[in-house]
């Protein structure tokens, strides 16, 4: 089944973000991941959640969500945005395809 990875982040380096956006970019694709949602505009609706920035991506399975987070092609990206933006992110199974 496949799995996202949801993470809402608060940028505090935009310089070093922008780095971190031209490393991460590609990664998700060499897992058979792919963006759904890239720091669009948000809306809330309900509750009181202020989400920052947010990014949804979906992967086949939740091994390969893990597998690409974990990842040598992703670790430095990864050392960046760490540095240069607060993050909440969580994986998420999705529901089988019928």
């Amino acid at each position: 089944m496949p799995a996202y990875v949801i993470a809402d982040i608060e940028v505090t380096d935009p310089v070093a973000y922008e780095e971190y956006k031209r490393l991460a970019g590609p990664t998700p694709a060499q897992f058979g991941g792919r963006y759904i949602v890239r720091g669009g505009a948000v809306e809330v609706v309900e509750g009181d959640w202020q989400p920052r920035r947010v990014v949804v991506l979906e992967f086949p399975d939740l091994a390969s969500a893990k597998a690409w987070y974990e990842s040598s092609e992703y670790s430095r990206a990864r050392a960046i945005r760490q540095r240069s933006a607060r993050s909440n992110l969580i994986f998420v199974e999705g529901l089988p395809s019928s």
